[in-house]
């Protein structure tokens, strides 16, 4: 299951993507943000490096939160938009 939500302040967007998987293991955590960095037989491993790589660009955080057995929480933080 995926639940995601988000909150909208006068300081930034917050947005939160929850699922309820098996969890980051402890040596795969400092490699999760890397370029090429996949656990999967295919794909590239480029989208979060390139997701967090964006929002940084744009003044954002990314970062994550997981428990083993219980899931991992994705979190990205922009700041509004300057009309």
């Amino acid at each position: 299951m995926i639940e995601i939500s988000y909150t909208i302040t006068n300081k930034n967007i917050l947005l939160t993507i929850k699922d309820n998987g098996n969890g980051i293991p402890e040596n795969l955590r400092e490699k999760i943000f890397e370029p090429n960095f996949t656990t999967k037989s295919s794909g590239t491993g480029l989208g979060l490096a390139f997701v967090k790589n964006s929002i940084e660009n744009a003044g954002g955080k990314v970062w994550f939160e997981t428990r083993l057995g219980h899931g991992t929480t994705f979190y990205f933080s922009l700041p509004p938009a300057q009309v």
